[in-house]
């Protein structure tokens, strides 16, 4: 058929389907389609991304099925040509999969029989689940979609799930969390966490053993594969060729995909990028440091599960001052117990304020927006009110994002009061920032210096 007719077949297709989903949702997840060509019984069309294609596979097949048929005629095939890397061009065709097909493969598998796979363990640690994850705003999103895939692995958009964020943030505890919830509800599935350290030490074994084929049989034969610091891949080319291939062979087969990092798939220097490409098919999310209310809540469930009471001032304090990391709380409430009972001493203020100077690093923790402003003016030699006029000028531009991403690093306000703050910005202008900064600091030594004097310095304000 000609271009023509394929592009008025889809036309017709959309004024259908415009008359069965909301109009934002016809928006979002219709109009950015694109007709490529209609032949030999199945119409092919281009969608922006690999998310995209899962979004309307798990949302609308049955719709544009349907639709099809009714247009076309019944048996037609939709065939997606999803673009996975813009920069490139380069695309991979993908088929629909009625749900009815999907439904009579399940039967025909079930009628054949397999041999029997061992028992896994899955190297799971118990306790870091979802009743012990405490939810908070620097959070909540993450925890979402944790539980989404949890519930329906490998049935959702969120294939593969990477989370990013700083030491300490609950990385390790949420992916630990998604584990233990899915072999829960569904303990035929083989789970399977393993450190990217140890996935690297086992590849190696096997080259040495010539096993490889072995191991790599092995991890293709996992439902969910959780790798935690997934960054510790960077580097190592060959380790990074074979998990391309195990994980491109498990996210064909619907298996689910929980990587972590330290940082963003952007930010993974030493990364192929045709793994990075994969990193970003599915959902995306950061965990940032907790805000100073969900340390609190941390600290009283830490302490509630282990049968303590704190008086509710050196719980403040203790939150009020240690903010880098989860994992430093816990240190912390444990310092403490370990004291009181060894010297037979009350928890009070002043316990609290000697183990939290030991254990932590000496911070002034009353970093004020005003504070950041005067330090990194001080610093590049500008007058205070030139962070708040409009000027485009580079100096004054980069001042204000540094400052912006300082105001987030320090306090706890959003990035809409931060954009009010400095130079009266929206929301967006401070992400923007935010992510700049970080970016220049990953890639650029002198600025990395440049912003840790600066950061030295705001330590030292009274």
């Amino acid at each position: 058929m000609s271009e023509l007719n394929h592009v008025g077949l889809w036309n017709r297709c959309l004024e259908i389907i415009r008359d069965n989903v909301p109009d934002q949702a016809y928006k979002t997840w219709f109009l950015p389609i694109t007709p490529l060509k209609y032949e030999d019984g199945t119409l092919v069309v281009q969608v922006p991304s690999q998310f995209f294609y899962e979004f309307l596979e798990d949302k609308y097949v049955d719709l544009l099925r349907k639709t099809l048929y009714k247009v076309i005629g019944d048996g037609t095939k939709l065939l997606y040509n999803v673009m996975v890397d813009k920069s490139s061009r380069t695309t991979i065709d993908l088929e629909s999969t009625p749900r009815t097909l999907i439904s009579q493969k399940r039967i025909i598998s079930k009628e054949i029989p397999q041999a029997p796979i061992k028992d896994l363990d899955p190297h799971l640690n118990p306790e870091y689940n979802f009743e012990t994850f405490i939810e908070g705003y620097s959070n909540k999103l993450s925890r979402s979609v944790a539980e989404a895939v949890a519930q329906n692995p490998a049935k959702t958009i969120f294939n593969p799930l990477f989370f990013y964020g700083a030491s300490g943030v609950g990385k390790t505890h949420l992916a630990n969390a998604i584990g233990t919830k899915i072999k829960e509800l569904y303990p035929e599935k083989r789970v399977l966490y393993v450190s990217a350290h140890l996935f690297q030490v086992q590849y190696t074994d096997s080259v040495r053993n010539n096993t490889t084929n072995d191991f790599i049989n092995f991890y293709q034969s996992i439902d969910v594969l959780i790798i935690d610091d997934i960054q510790e891949f960077a580097g190592v080319t060959k380790t990074q060729n074979t998990f391309f291939h195990i994980f491109n062979h498990l996210h064909q087969n619907r298996k689910q995909l929980i990587l972590t990092s330290d940082r963003a798939p952007v930010l993974l220097q030493g990364m192929e990028e045709r793994l990075i490409t994969r990193f970003k098919w599915g959902m995306v999310a950061e965990l940032e440091k907790p805000t100073v209310e969900l340390r609190k809540n941390i600290l009283r469930n830490k302490i509630h599960r282990d049968g303590l009471q704190f008086p509710e001032e050196v719980i403040d304090y203790i939150a009020e001052n240690v903010s880098d990391s989860v994992r430093d709380l816990e240190g912390i409430i444990i310092s403490i117990m370990a004291h009181s009972t060894i010297y037979n001493k009350e928890i009070d203020m002043e316990l609290a304020q000697r183990i939290v100077r030991k254990v932590v690093r000496s911070e002034n923790k009353t970093i004020t927006v005003d504070n950041i402003i005067n330090v990194v003016c001080k610093h590049f030699s500008l007058d205070t009110a030139t962070i708040h006029t409009r000027s485009r000028k580079r100096e004054v531009v980069q001042a204000r994002q540094i400052a912006m991403y300082l105001a987030k690093t320090y306090t706890d306000f959003s990035t809409s009061k931060i954009g009010t703050l400095i130079g009266n910005k929206d929301h967006a202008t401070v992400l923007h920032a935010c992510k700049t900064i970080k970016e220049l600091r990953e890639v650029d030594k002198a600025f990395r210096a440049e912003i840790d004097d600066i950061q030295t310095t705001l330590k030292k304000q009274d």
